[in-house]
């Protein structure tokens, strides 16, 4: 089990709390986290592109001239591919960019994420965040005190009261344990967990 420290919204340390070692303290293997993001990312592709073929641009119905005698190449359509106006040869089409990856192996990487986060001292619990109402500047003293830059808040229950506060501060993200994702615990420089959010996170990934 690791020990971190408890701290209330001002930063002050009030207390300890133990982190489940199968959940934050796992070998973490790059290779397998490079995998479970690169399926992330090709899964958020749209893969919507597309370009007209010869059959489906409008147009080039007739034969441009007669096949013999003119002394020119051959023509069949005025769409073709060699011609200005005309089709595209092997273009992108529709198509999913999705490739599998076992569900073991994404779970591996979460805990590896999260313990990268323990291992580089970038991971804090709090005990909690009050805020009276929905207000940026009440949030920003929260941030002013942690110097919150790029990080990633995890709350247990979905808070519009934080959610709302936060959204205009740039480099600061919200969610809870079940949107927890590998690509954004990397892409955050520090991770911020709320004391309550704690059990939620060791029940969803916990080995």
């Amino acid at each position: 089990m690791a020990i971190v420290k408890v701290y209330d919204q001002r930063n002050n340390e009030i207390g300890s709390i133990e982190l489940r070692s199968d959940v934050f303290e796992v070998e973490v293997r790059p290779e397998i986290l490079n995998l479970v993001v690169r399926a992330q990312l090709a899964a958020a592709r749209a893969g919507t592109h597309s370009v007209k073929t010869r059959s489906t641009i409008r147009g080039g119905g007739i034969k441009p001239w007669r096949q013999k005698g003119t002394g020119r190449a051959r023509a069949g359509s005025s769409r073709s591919p060699l011609w200005r106006h005309g089709a595209v040869t092997f273009g992108p089409h529709p198509r999913s960019y999705d490739f599998k990856v076992n569900k073991k192996v994404r779970a591996l990487a979460m805990r590896m994420a999260l313990s990268s986060r323990l291992a580089d001292d970038a991971l804090t619990v709090v005990d909690e965040i009050r805020l009276p109402e929905i207000k940026t500047k009440l949030f920003c003293e929260v941030a002013k005190a942690f110097d919150f830059k790029k990080t990633l808040i995890i709350l247990e229950n979905e808070s519009n009261i934080i959610r709302l506060s936060s959204r205009n501060i740039p480099g600061i993200k919200v969610m809870t344990p079940d949107q927890l994702n590998v690509h954004d615990i990397l892409k955050y420089d520090q991770l911020v967990l709320l004391k309550e959010a704690v059990e939620g996170v060791h029940g969803r990934f916990a080995s």
